[in-house]
């Protein structure tokens, strides 16, 4: 069974209803550590040495947050800066988390009619991911396609259940190490998957 670590990165938690859901359905699932990273380190001032055992600890990993500016939260990428460091995530010696999967999981006011090469924002949400999956493919990681929560804004309680469900469906498969069909480029997000559906 593998153990999931979710570096959980939102600013204004107490704002975002979607999120508290999604995390509160994720403390649900044994063998997954929520990690707060605003709450952890409020100054920003992050302890690599601590996050580093955090991922040899851990076999996934989830960078957990919403869709700000077609990125993350500044302190996800300032985590990403200063742990992910030459010679031990990637270089010559640098292969501590060759093998372990990563993924987004992601909210984001637009819906998916405005993330295309016809919408608003011109390109896919895959495409705004790509810096995540290149520092993926960098650190010799699987990366997964993001599970992505989109028109959050218009969601009735009835589909807000649905993805809470879909994501202790997504974390226990990733547990049991049963994602097929994700590599597939055709495949834009996780949450599409039949088998994420069907559990």
């Amino acid at each position: 069974m593998k153990k999931i670590l979710i570096l959980f990165a939102h600013p204004r938690l107490e704002q975002s209803r979607v999120n508290k859901l999604l995390i509160n359905a994720a403390a649900q699932v044994s063998d997954v550590t929520i990690h707060d990273l605003y709450e952890n380190y409020p100054d920003f001032n992050i302890d690599t040495r601590n996050e580093k055992k955090l991922l040899l600890d851990h076999d996934v990993v989830i960078w957990h947050h919403p869709f700000y500016w077609y990125s993350c939260p500044p302190l996800l990428k300032q985590w990403i800066d200063v742990v992910l460091e030459y010679n031990w995530a990637y270089g010559p010696e640098g292969n501590a988390l060759e093998g372990k999967t990563i993924l987004n999981v992601l909210t984001a006011g637009g819906t998916r009619k405005v993330y295309c090469a016809e919408g608003k924002n011109h390109y896919t949400v895959r495409e705004f991911l790509r810096p995540f999956e290149q520092t993926a493919r960098l650190c010799g990681m699987e990366y997964l396609p993001p599970f992505a929560v989109l028109g959050t804004h218009l969601l009735d309680p009835a589909s807000l259940k649905n993805y809470q469900e879909q994501y202790i469906s997504l974390l226990t498969l990733l547990k049991a190490g049963d994602i097929h069909g994700a590599s597939d480029e055709s495949c834009q997000f996780l949450n599409d998957l039949h088998l994420i559906n069907n559990i």
